[in-house]
């Protein structure tokens, strides 16, 4: 009988690393879909059962002692369907082959797959978010292979019958132990349950059926969106296969921030200074808003840190547009360092006048506006 190691090419110290090295070689040369040579299947299931007797160490530490009688069967080529050893063949040392599977060719699931959702992130500006716009983006995305129609296959050819499953999309071994016999039942790993591959794979897509492309879309960002906002675009994600509905495109809201506007949910905030000859005789005074230049009214009277409020001048509410928050102005009095000479008479005067009136000037208004830095 032809010895294990010599089959591999190794010597008998070789490291697991050094045979998986020499499987992944012989295997890819002796497949029977790649190498059609007479006798090419043979040598393949004689490589695997090689290996698959020297990858576990305890069956290895037999075949060394006793050769091929001490593994009493165990190490027969498996029925294609052990996800142990024997799937190493396809999951490990296959890899690399471009994204295809070990027969050389593009896996082809079965039955419709739904398309994978894809994400957008979009920068609103402030105002836009508020009153909503129309925005063109572009998306890069899956689109059916307009040359094979989605097949994988390159024109005029079509998918192959895995030889591994025989088409059923499934494998099976049969394990022998001192309870009995038992039979795993897993999906193929050659073409991933789909029952087919691809040989000669459209040259467009790569087999894959689908290609990427740049897509213009036209999305409607309503009324009062804010950042973290997600909206919904039925349909434009990727491409579903096999005639499979496609994903959803999710666009990702961000607010750019304004200089004088602050938000907070549905309600504007700002700041306005005032002289304090304004709050005290009270004054009408323009300010921004989201809505443009407004008058403002600034009551007499009106003290440090009050704050007016704009109603239904603030955010309209997601969804109910007609219905909006206000704008609150937190007013701030400046209040002079320092004053002319006519100006202090003046002030004088006034506080001369509370004091007539049995009011503490020191307490009064005039303390009230000046404090010690006006005496």
């Amino acid at each position: 009988m032809a010895d294990f190691y010599q089959i591999l090419g190794v010597s008998r110290d070789a490291d697991a690393d050094t045979l998986k090295r020499a499987y992944r070689k012989l295997a890819r040369q002796y497949h029977p879909d790649v190498n059609k040579e007479p006798g090419a299947e043979d040598k393949f299931k004689e490589i695997g059962k090689a290996y698959e007797a020297l990858a576990d160490p305890e069956t290895r530490a037999r075949y060394d002692q006793f050769g091929e009688a001490g593994l009493g069967g165990a190490a027969g080529m498996p029925d294609m369907g052990d996800m142990g050893g024997f799937a190493d063949l396809f999951e490990t040392f296959f890899n690399g082959f471009g994204g295809q599977n070990p027969q050389g060719g593009r896996t082809q699931r079965r039955g419709p797959q739904q398309g994978d959702d894809l994400r957008y992130d979009l920068n609103v500006d402030f105002k836009d978010a508020i009153f909503g716009q129309q925005r063109e983006i572009k998306i890069p995305h899956l689109e059916t292979c307009e040359v094979c129609r989605g097949i994988g296959a390159k024109p005029g050819t079509g998918p192959k019958t895995c030889s591994t499953c025989g088409g059923s999309g499934q494998v099976r071994r049969a394990t022998r132990t001192p309870f009995g016999n038992f039979t795993q039942v897993a999906e193929c790993p050659s073409c991933n349950g789909a029952g087919q591959i691809i040989v000669d794979p459209c040259v467009s897509c790569g087999g894959n059926g689908v290609k990427q492309v740049r897509k213009k879309l036209r999305i409607n960002i309503p009324a009062g969106v804010d950042t973290g906002t997600k909206l919904r675009v039925s349909g434009e994600g990727n491409v579903g296969l096999k005639g499979g509905p496609p994903g959803d495109l999710y666009v990702f809201i961000k607010v750019k921030n304004d200089s004088k506007l602050k938000r907070d949910g549905v309600t504007i905030y700002s700041e306005i200074a005032v002289s304090y000859l304004q709050a005290i005789l009270g004054d009408t005074v323009k300010i921004t808003t989201v809505d443009g230049s407004v008058n403002l009214k600034i009551p007499s009277g009106t003290q440090p840190n009050t704050t007016l409020s704009l109603e239904n001048k603030g955010v309209p509410r997601l969804g109910n547009p007609v219905a909006r928050g206000n704008h609150e102005v937190l007013v701030k009095v400046k209040l002079p360092t320092r004053v002319t000479d006519e100006e202090r008479k003046l002030l004088e005067g006034l506080a001369s006048q509370y004091s007539d009136k049995n009011i503490d000037s020191n307490s009064g208004l005039f303390s009230r506006l000046f404090g010690k830095e006006s005496k």
